[in-house]
């Protein structure tokens, strides 16, 4: 969905990457550019993503 908006993140560690994401998903939808049901649907993923990389960590 970022790409669409020409947004790329990689800063090197997937958790640090999924974090920013979800900075950059926040600002997209507080400016009016992300309907609700799309953020939502993408807010979920990067919830998931974050809690599976930090189980990554934790092991």
């Amino acid at each position: 969905m970022l790409k669409q908006f020409g947004i790329v993140v990689y800063l090197g560690k997937r958790l640090y990457d999924i974090e920013m994401m979800k900075i950059e998903l926040e600002a997209l939808y507080q400016n009016g550019l992300v309907d609700k049901d799309s953020y939502l649907t993408a807010e979920m993923i990067l919830r998931r993503e974050h809690r599976i990389e930090m189980e990554k960590e934790n092991e």
